[in-house]
């Protein structure tokens, strides 16, 4: 059917898919929007990709000289000079990672919140998870300040750390993690407001949350990878 024939027909939705596609329908029976978050996630998960090659190629070749995960991150990172002796391996980020995880548990809860139009249940369960957000940057600054002090950076290596480029990898791909993160915050604080201001209840769904219900996921999964590289291998 063509989209004048669409038109001609009046069918309100098929409309607004008119209107987004030009063309008819959605070649893939989702909504303009989440389509274009998906292309979005799927481009992102190639540049996080090559990070972790170039982590993992730079890593075998330096295979002798390449430090271990349970030395580098031996210590709590508080600012406290009792944690600083304490020797807990992963500990630390053990706890960075739970954040993350329950982030996505409250997330899930505030999509499924939003397809019964529930709005004090959106905005009950994105509270959780931006609190989940901000602690996990602030355990991150708390661990860079931490290793930085240590003399860990892009340009120096620390006693542990042995190697160059391993503090410069895990700067830049700790710190693009953490930029995501970091915009994933910004977006659900604003995506609370607008609920709270009952934009999604006029506008007739909450297909928005989750949309960025999705951004979040993959945020969180790219986390995994993240861990596993450069703290359990």
């Amino acid at each position: 059917m063509s989209a004048t024939a669409t038109l001609e027909h009046g069918h309100h939705g098929q409309e607004t898919e008119r209107e987004l596609w030009k063309g008819g329908k959605s070649p893939f029976k989702l909504g303009y929007g989440k389509v274009m978050m998906w292309y979005f996630l799927i481009s992102d998960t190639f540049t996080f990709a090559s990070l972790l090659i170039a982590y993992g190629a730079l890593r075998f070749t330096q295979s002798e000289t390449w430090p271990k995960a349970s030395e580098v991150f031996s210590s709590i990172p508080l600012p406290y000079e009792y944690f600083h002796h304490l020797k807990a391996p992963l500990v630390f980020v053990s706890f960075m990672t739970f954040l993350l995880i329950v982030s996505s548990y409250t997330m899930v809860r505030a999509v499924q919140e939003g397809y019964r139009m529930n709005r004090n249940g959106v905005v009950k369960f994105l509270i959780p998870t931006i609190i989940c957000g901000l602690l996990f940057l602030g355990c991150q600054y708390l661990e860079w300040t931490h290793l930085m002090h240590d003399g860990m950076t892009t340009t120096t290596a620390s006693e542990v750390s042995k190697v160059v480029n391993f503090g410069q990898l895990f700067f830049i791909i700790t710190g693009f993690h953490g930029l995501h993160v970091t915009g994933g915050v910004i977006l659900n604080i604003w995506l609370m407001v607008a609920t709270m201001n009952g934009r999604f209840d006029r506008v007739g769904h909450y297909e928005m949350v989750e949309k960025l219900g999705l951004y979040w996921h993959f945020v969180d999964l790219v986390w995994v990878y993240v861990f596993l590289c450069f703290y359990l291998l």
